[in-house]
């Protein structure tokens, strides 16, 4: 029988280390867990490839950096960020570093597992994300040009008041922008829909 896949999880916290153990083992995954981000460093090396899990706030070092530091070294491990604190700048800079996936605490099991066999394709020989990338400019073709600038604003990280100032229009009205730009793209979070724009080459116009 093939191996199978790699999954390792490095989360300061215990009752989610197991609970995500659990989770995907019973999805039929191998999985082994880290309590900090060095911890999984100096292992890296050794270890089979995998898929990531990874908090992006850990004391010592955190989900951001360990990425970086695994990139310095040409560790690949397709990495799935998650987090307590729904920030969104963060979302977009792991992202932009090569993160497939940034998913909120408390998150449902299934977006979890889908997240994480979506990742397992970025394992395989001669990966083209290409398709992807293409798939996901198609879905923002559907937006109108101010549904665009909603979009910008949100992967500027800027809270819904604070586009409506910039672009002259109620709070309201972007609420119902954005509603429209989940619709129109399919997303069932800010999170995938973040991962949508990057993957199709928006990104956040500078301050």
């Amino acid at each position: 029988m093939p191996d199978k896949p790699h999954v390792y999880i490095v989360d300061d916290d215990e009752a989610v280390r197991d609970s995500l153990s659990v989770l995907i083992e019973g999805d039929g995954f191998a999985v082994r867990s880290f309590a900090s981000a060095p911890s999984f460093l100096t292992a890296a090396a050794d270890l089979p490839p995998g898929v990531l899990i990874a908090d992006i706030r850990m004391p010592e070092m955190d989900g951001l950096e360990l990425q970086q530091r695994l990139a310095e070294r040409a560790l690949a491990f397709p990495m799935i960020i998650i987090t307590g604190h729904g920030d969104v700048p963060l979302a977009v800079r792991a992202m932009k570093a090569g993160a497939l996936d940034f998913i909120e605490k408390p998150f449902a099991a299934q977006t979890i597992l889908d997240s994480v066999g979506n990742a397992i394709g970025a394992l395989a020989p001669g990966h083209d994300r290409n398709p992807a990338a293409a798939a996901a400019a198609a879905r923002l073709e559907l937006l109108s040009p101010r549904e665009r600038q909603v979009l910008e604003g949100l992967l500027a990280g800027l809270p819904n008041k604070s586009i409506a100032y910039d672009l002259a229009i109620s709070p309201r009205t972007v609420e119902v922008h954005r509603a429209r730009l989940m619709d129109k793209t399919g997303a069932r979070s800010l999170s995938e829909l973040i991962r949508l724009a990057l993957a199709a080459g928006v990104r956040p116009k500078p301050p």
